[in-house]
C-alpha cells in the first residue's frame, strides 16, 4: 500500500529576542541596478559609429561621428557606474539572504555574490575610458582617429559583459527549486534569465549577455523585495 508523501515545508525562521527582520533596501537597489544597467545598454547601443557601414574602415569619419555621441557616452557613464556601485550592495544583501536561509556550508551564497561583484567589474571597465572620451572628443583634431576606433569598439563591447549576472541568476535558481530558500516564482524566472545569460556569454555571441543580464538583477531586485515585505 503505498502512503501519500508529505510535502516538506521550511519552518519560518523565529528571530532572537530584540532583533528585527532585516530591511529590504538591499533589494530595491538591486532593481534600480538592473535598471540603471538596462539604460546604459541602451545608451551602449547609441554610439555605434564604429558599426555604421559608412564609416567601415575609415577611422576619420568614425572618429568624427563618434564625437556626435558624447550624449549617449555621458548616459551610459553615469548609467552603468551606479549601476556598478548599487551591484556590490545587491550582492552584499543576496549574499546575506542566502546565508541565512540555505544550509550552513552551503557554497550557493559565495557563488552569487561573487557572480555580481564580477559584472560590477566589467560595468566599471565598460566606463574606464568615458573621461578621456567626453573631453578628448570636443576636438577631434587633437584625437587620434585608431585611439577612437579602438574606444568605440571598447564601449560597445566591454559594458556587455554581464555573464557573471546569469550565473548568480542560476544559483538563485537552485537555492528556490532544490532549497526552497527562494520563491518558486523567482527560481523559475532566475533559471530562465539567469540560463540565457550565461549561455550568451560562453557563446560567441557573448554580448547578447548585455540584453538579458540586467533584466534579471532588476526582476531578482522587485522579487526578493516584496517577498521581504510579505514576510513582514
Amino acid at each position: 500500500m503505498n502512503t501519500p508523501r508529505i510535502r516538506e515545508q521550511t519552518p519560518p525562521v523565529k528571530l532572537p529576542p530584540g532583533q528585527t527582520v532585516p530591511s529590504a533596501l538591499w533589494a530595491w537597489t538591486g532593481a534600480v541596478a538592473g535598471f540603471a544597467g538596462m539604460v546604459g545598454i541602451q545608451a551602449s547601443m547609441a554610439m555605434g559609429a564604429a558599426y555604421d557601414e559608412d564609416n567601415a574602415g575609415n577611422a576619420v569619419a568614425i572618429t568624427a561621428a563618434f564625437a556626435e555621441q558624447r550624449t549617449a557616452m555621458l548616459a551610459m557613464h553615469l548609467s552603468l557606474t551606479v549601476s556598478t556601485l548599487l551591484l556590490l550592495i545587491f550582492a552584499a544583501g543576496l549574499y546575506r539572504q542566502l546565508r541565512a536561509s540555505l544550509p550552513e556550508f552551503s557554497i550557493l551564497p559565495s557563488v552569487a555574490a561573487l557572480g555580481l561583484v564580477l559584472t560590477s567589474a566589467g560595468t566599471l571597465l565598460g566606463t574606464g575610458l568615458d573621461t578621456e572620451l567626453l573631453f578628448g572628443l570636443s576636438d577631434t583634431d587633437k584625437m587620434v582617429p585608431e585611439v577612437a576606433v579602438f574606444a568605440s569598439h571598447w564601449m560597445g563591447t566591454i559594458p556587455w559583459l554581464w555573464v557573471g549576472a546569469g550565473l548568480s541568476g542560476l544559483v538563485v535558481a537552485v537555492a528556490a527549486l532544490r532549497h526552497r530558500a527562494v520563491p518558486r516564482w523567482l527560481g523559475w524566472t532566475s533559471l530562465v534569465l539567469g540560463g540565457l545569460t550565461t549561455l550568451f556569454g560562453i557563446s560567441p555571441l557573448q554580448y547578447m549577455a548585455g540584453f538579458v543580464g540586467p533584466v534579471w538583477v532588476l526582476v531578482a531586485g522587485i522579487g526578493f523585495a516584496l517577498s521581504a515585505r510579505g514576510n513582514r
